[in-house]
């Protein structure tokens, strides 16, 4: 499949063009304008450092239905134990550069470059990027983050510090979806770790066309949060 060039036109091909493993275009920038419009096709940038801007839609997608989340009981009995206290969007900046140093540290790499935080900053900003932050002690131990636009969330990327504290987040994350009546989580590309709780696998047509049933909804712009009640409902019996 040919890998398109992009323009300073606010345009992107349709992602049913982009090659299984889904490389669909290269260029652009990484505007709000157009980064909100490639999340409502489907499409997501991912490039490492020194490589020009490079956006994706695999096939198959990874999503994780909210109400089909699935919780190992090592882990219920984690949350059980209370160790970590959630909050929404008190840390979004620390999260994202918490998320690219514990790539780098590792030796995997890091999409997550300099611009990248940029960017992703101004959308949370503008309320539409937001994070989870696990603390232990008072310190930041885990987190994640992601996009928000209908009733889909966009995940990107995570971190822990301590053992667990990522898993918590995620849960907590997909908890509160569940109250909100979000359809879908778009975990992007499959790994182990997400299929563990419950994402799965399914056409890159079917995952276009539920998503644009998501994106019908009204968006939840601003700050969330959940207070330390809210946290104790994460118990799981």
């Amino acid at each position: 499949m040919p890998v398109y060039l992009l323009s300073d036109d606010l345009i992107f091909p349709s992602p049913k063009l982009a090659a299984q493993e889904g490389l669909l275009a290269v260029g652009g920038d990484l505007s709000q304008e157009r980064l909100l419009l490639a999340y409502r096709m489907g499409i997501f940038p991912w490039y490492s450092e020194n490589e020009p801007i490079m956006w994706w839609s695999p096939d198959p997608r990874l999503i994780l239905y909210p109400y089909q989340l699935k919780i190992s009981k090592s882990l219920k009995r984690t949350i059980n134990k209370g160790d970590f206290v959630l909050t929404m969007d008190q840390a979004f900046e620390a999260v994202i550069k918490a998320c690219a140093e514990s790539r780098t540290k590792t030796n995997e790499g890091t999409w997550i470059v300099d611009e990248m935080i940029t960017a992703y900053c101004k959308l949370h900003e503008s309320g539409l990027a937001h994070s989870v932050e696990a603390w232990l002690d008072d310190q930041l131990a885990g987190g994640l983050y992601g996009v928000s636009i209908g009733r889909c969330f966009f995940g990107e990327s995570m971190f822990t510090r301590n053992s667990n504290a990522s898993k918590v987040a995620f849960v907590g994350l997909v908890k509160y979806l569940q109250k909100l009546n979000f359809d879908l989580i778009d975990c992007q590309v499959t790994t182990s770790h997400l299929l563990r709780f419950g994402a799965h696998e399914i056409p890159r047509a079917r995952f276009l066309d539920e998503l644009a049933t998501a994106l019908k909804s009204p968006t939840l712009k601003g700050r969330w949060s959940f207070t330390t009640p809210a946290v104790a409902e994460i118990s799981i019996h």
